[in-house]
């Protein structure tokens, strides 16, 4: 796991965040709590610029994270870039060896999900004669979906029947569309609690 910055500025002793810098030479710094008056020293780690290849669904592009040397890292972690978070979901070493886990300095590649661009989620609405209608569709990372919710999407309207996360299928609950792969139902007559964007590919 990497470390957040704020994690070196945090008091060993309280807790408390409220920290000075009393002495700083090159990554040593002398740090002074202000809240119980303690001193200790810290070595900031020597940042590493790693290559990160950054999806934006059907799109990917060529980026670079600066990261602590000798911290490490696993798929599901979250980094920040110039004007971007990212969740990695991929990382490869020399020999393009996959790993869940590595060392940074050990690792050639990472590969990542923009956490900024809207999520898309799949769509399946089960007709009659075992007709399923599909869609794909733009949505908020924080919005939520509950099972039993009205919705509408490319003119039909459907309750939700299934949600599908990206580790288990859930028939009754709710669940972010962050974690969402796929809403599942079948068409009803009634007003719609709310209307879904259809995703019609990457942009800018």
């Amino acid at each position: 796991m990497v470390r957040k910055m704020e994690e070196y500025f945090t008091c060993p002793e309280c807790g408390s965040e409220d920290v000075e810098i009393i002495k700083e030479r090159g990554r040593e710094l002398t740090l002074k709590c202000s809240e119980c008056g303690n001193i200790w020293h810290v070595t900031l780690p020597k940042p590493v610029k790693v290559p990160l290849i950054i999806s934006k669904h059907e799109k990917s592009f060529k980026s670079e994270a600066e990261l602590p040397e000798g911290e490490e890292i696993a798929v599901g972690d979250i980094v920040e870039i110039e004007n971007d978070e990212v969740r990695i979901t991929g990382i490869e070493l020399e020999g393009d060896r996959r790993v869940e886990r590595a060392k940074i300095g050990e690792i050639k590649t990472l590969w990542g999900e923009s956490l900024t661009y809207p999520k898309v989620i799949g769509i399946s609405i089960y007709l009659p004669k075992g007709v399923t209608q599909s869609f794909k569709v733009k949505v908020s990372r924080d919005e939520e979906f509950v099972i039993g919710e009205v919705l509408e999407v490319g003119g039909y309207t459907f309750k939700i029947e299934k949600i599908k996360t990206e580790r288990k299928m859930l028939r009754h609950g709710k669940a972010r569309a962050d974690e969402i792969v796929r809403l599942m139902g079948r068409p009803i007559r009634g007003r719609a609690r709310r209307s879904l964007e259809i995703y019609r590919g990457y942009r800018e």
